[in-house]
């Protein structure tokens, strides 16, 4: 392979006269003579067969080829730092990257003011978060898409090497839009509703996003027409709109409740609390990941 006419070298001579504005104050910067920095753009344009730098005045201007190749060499040399730079950090025992699953079903502010917290001192760490439903949250888990999964349903999978902690219990409950027909009936005085009555209306559901499990169901109105989204967020903005009827977590909606936008079905028998967990795979060492897990932790306690 013959070897690139861009070095890392010139890149970093263009940046500096681009930033200083001359070769000379350039030149200051880097600790060469200003010679070396014209003989490596004399060089450089050369090889590339364009002008690099016009003169105006006693400045050193780009022209628009050189800007372009700056913009570009730039994102290079960010690379570049960026590689060391994690390099190091693995060489420490802190991974560079961590991968997040976040269930639809939690409130995910909290959550995201501890990856801030985390993030404060581990700058050089890559965080992804992606949104899951249900299984899909424990499958992403159990086939190494993900470090981390925060909110995950129960039961727990029964593979082994995976640890869950309890996090929280959820309270669920099921509501209406105040514009929906049910609501109506709700309020002229109808306070206790049976589980067989709810049929008749169409109901809101969250797709879970497993791809490969069987797909779980939780407080789902069996007989119903149902009305599919892909998030909690998607759900609730789907019953205010008074498409349907469906559970939802009170911490999520408590402010439409109060205002009246959605009005709780009481029904006879009482939802239960649903278990949420955060999990991890017991081989994954990693530094980051486990201070991570400490500031979650410690602010769900």
């Amino acid at each position: 392979m013959n070897t690139p006419p861009i070095s890392i070298e010139a890149l970093l001579v263009l940046d500096a006269i681009e930033h200083r504005g001359s070769y000379a104050a350039a030149a200051d910067q880097l600790n060469k003579v200003p010679s070396a920095l014209s003989y490596i753009v004399q060089k450089l344009e050369e090889q590339l067969n364009v002008t690099i730098f016009q003169r105006q005045g006693r400045r050193a201007v780009l022209t628009p080829a050189g800007k372009h190749l700056l913009v570009e060499g730039r994102k290079v040399l960010h690379a570049i730092n960026s590689l060391s730079e994690q390099t190091q950090t693995i060489a420490n025992g802190w991974e560079p990257k961590i991968r997040i699953a976040c269930d639809s079903i939690i409130n995910i502010e909290p959550i995201f003011k501890c990856i801030q917290s985390f993030l404060v001192e581990h700058q050089n760490i890559e965080i992804d978060v992606q949104e899951e439903v249900m299984n899909g949250t424990w499958e992403a888990l159990i086939n190494d898409k993900v470090d981390l999964v925060i909110g995950a349903p129960s039961p727990v999978p029964s593979q082994k090497g995976i640890r869950a902690i309890k996090i929280a219990q959820l309270d669920s409950v099921l509501v209406v839009s105040k514009s929906h027909e049910l609501s109506h009936k709700l309020l002229q005085g109808k306070t206790l509703i049976e589980s067989g009555d709810l049929v008749k209306y169409r109901s809101v559901v969250v797709h879970d996003s497993s791809q490969h499990e069987i797909p779980w169901s939780i407080n789902v109105i069996e007989g119903s027409i149902h009305f599919f989204v892909s998030t909690i967020s998607q759900k609730i903005e789907a019953i205010l709109a008074g498409i349907g009827i469906g559970y939802l977590p009170r911490s999520m909606i408590q402010h439409h409740i109060e205002t009246g936008q959605l009005v709780v079905i009481e029904l006879a028998e009482k939802p239960s609390l649903q278990d949420v967990f955060m999990a991890w795979k017991i081989t994954n060492k990693g530094k980051g990941l486990s201070k991570l897990k400490a500031i979650l932790l410690n602010s769900e306690s």
